[in-house]
């Protein structure tokens, strides 16, 4: 994972945690490394670089209440624009329906087009804002 970030622009990063973060403190460490698979499920993507496995892309849900996950996602620069984001949301919404969640919630940055593109070819919505800073999604998923 710290490699993949490594691997990332500022500006991706940016998109990603609304700071263009590129050092994790323990607990964030543990959080990102350590998904239980029920509350907080976490997947990535992996491609062959020089004869080995290389993260391209993760992305996960946090169920912040019953029902209802928050979802995010991060894709290395190089593989932006190659379904890698789109990919990783099938399987997530795919894992929210079998585990019973009704909602997905994202919040994306208004100039995130293409992170904007892949969740609205999921049926995402916009709704009213907590931070008007944020484009606010939801994706029923009942």
């Amino acid at each position: 994972m710290l490699a993949a970030v490594e691997r990332t622009s500022a500006e991706s990063l940016h998109r990603r945690f609304f700071v263009a973060k590129r050092h994790f403190s323990e607990a964030e460490h543990a959080f990102f490394m350590n998904p239980d698979f029920k509350e907080h499920v976490a997947l990535v993507a992996i491609a062959t670089e020089h004869d080995r496995p290389i993260i391209i892309g993760g992305g996960r849900y946090v169920v912040f209440e019953p029902g209802r996950a928050e979802l995010a996602f991060a894709v290395v620069d190089e593989w932006q624009g190659h379904g890698v984001g789109t990919l990783l949301m099938r399987h997530l919404a795919k894992i929210a329906r079998d585990a019973g969640l009704e909602e997905l919630v994202a919040e994306v940055l208004p100039e995130n087009a293409a992170m904007l593109r892949v969740f609205g070819k999921f049926g995402f919505k916009p709704a009213s804002r907590r931070d008007p800073q944020t484009v606010h999604l939801v994706l029923q998923l009942t």
